[in-house]
């Protein structure tokens, strides 16, 4: 039953297009909108338009018909083979033929492939910065309101549906994530090798190195664990940034825990992350990814707000100070600065005791 004069019959609807324009994470945080759609409605072919960087966490979503990808590399090809690209682009989407367009970023592509592609229906935010925008309010069918206190991200991802008159189900606002048969199969090779059965995942980095907690405190947390007895496989993304804080790191233990820093594709980091007991990390794409996988997460969360990004779903903790009033400010550090002192003074013992109330059982 829908409460809304402009509903849209979903049992008329064959082909949805969903865009999101946006990093790794926030790819993964709109799973839940191609699900919940599946789960009321399997007849319906999903695709989706994303960023090539962000592919791999899609690429093996069984719910996707066709996943199309804007490749960033085109702003920097010569000007006539950067048209013949979005013109490629363009046409296999027109050849589609979509009944619905749901555009889940304040980019203008969006606005402007409601229009190019002509589809019946079309769903956007009513986004602050697009506000004084006619020509956005326009190109959609369909527009929602942000609210103005937190909320997160998933459930404002998935009132794109509830403004075209679907509600999703409590159970089917599940992230996917899927690794590939390749990547398990290298994964489990590496496992046996490493003779490891059990262990932890602990990621510090993030592409903002402002969100990621010191490597002083990381070091004490790692040989808290340690003489715990808890097996760790520590990861990073392979940027420079990332992969020096890893070195400093290690540089400050006797003995270092198993590192595969800058050596995993996102697809073998999904498979080795299904295959661990739990992820200890900071906000980043692969906190979200352990959350996708329904495994433990333990979380810091400094100046972004963990009412919009915090792991999704109920076997997650965060970990943030209470003692600032200014969190969760999404700011560059403090005063620009790149070190965020809400997270910074959080101290390894409390990160310890959360993770150990998930080893009562021994799980590790």
């Amino acid at each position: 039953m829908s409460y809304l004069p402009d509903a849209i019959d979903f049992a008329q609807v064959k082909r949805i297009l969903v865009t999101k324009l946006r990093h790794h994470g926030d790819v993964l945080l709109t799973t839940p909108v191609i699900h919940a759609v599946k789960q009321q409605y399997p007849h319906i072919e999903i695709d989706l338009l994303i960023y090539a960087d962000t592919k791999a966490l899609v690429e093996h979503n069984p719910e996707l018909s066709q996943i199309f990808c804007i490749d960033k590399k085109w702003r920097k090809l010569p000007l006539l083979r950067h048209l013949q690209a979005e013109r490629t682009l363009r046409k296999q989407l027109q050849g589609r033929h979509y009944d619905l367009l749901v555009h889940l970023t304040d980019h203008w592509r969006g606005a402007k492939l409601a229009r190019a592609l002509k589809t019946p229906y079309s769903v956007a935010a009513k986004y602050p910065k697009r506000a004084k925008s006619f020509w956005w309010k326009k190109s959609f069918t369909h527009l929602y309101p942000l609210p103005e206190t937190p909320r997160h991200t998933v459930e404002t991802n998935l009132d794109a549906l509830r403004r075209v008159g679907l509600y999703p189900r409590p159970e089917h606002k599940k992230l996917v994530l899927q690794a590939s048969s390749q990547a398990e199969a290298s994964v489990g090779e590496l496992l046996q090798q490493l003779q490891l059965d059990k262990f932890w995942i602990i990621h510090p980095t993030s592409r903002w190195m402002f969100k990621s907690w010191p490597v002083e405190k990381n070091i004490e947390l790692i040989k808290l664990l340690q003489d715990a007895g808890v097996p760790l496989i520590m990861t990073a993304a392979p940027d420079d940034r990332e992969l020096e804080m890893i070195k400093q790191i290690n540089a400050g233990l006797e003995t270092r825990p198993i590192t595969l820093a800058g050596e995993l594709s996102l697809d073998q980091l999904t498979a080795l992350i299904a295959k661990s007991s739990g992820f200890i990390g900071v906000d980043t794409a692969p906190m979200h990814m352990a959350a996708a996988l329904d495994k433990p997460v333990v979380a810091l969360f400094g100046p972004s707000d963990e009412k919009k990004w915090a792991p999704w779903g109920d076997r997650s903790q965060v970990i943030a100070h209470s003692g600032f009033s200014c969190r969760s400010c999404e700011l560059d550090g403090c005063g620009g600065g790149k070190l965020s002192e809400c997270l910074s003074s959080i101290e390894a013992d409390t990160v310890f005791q959360t993770i150990n109330s998930y080893l009562s059982d021994r799980e590790a």
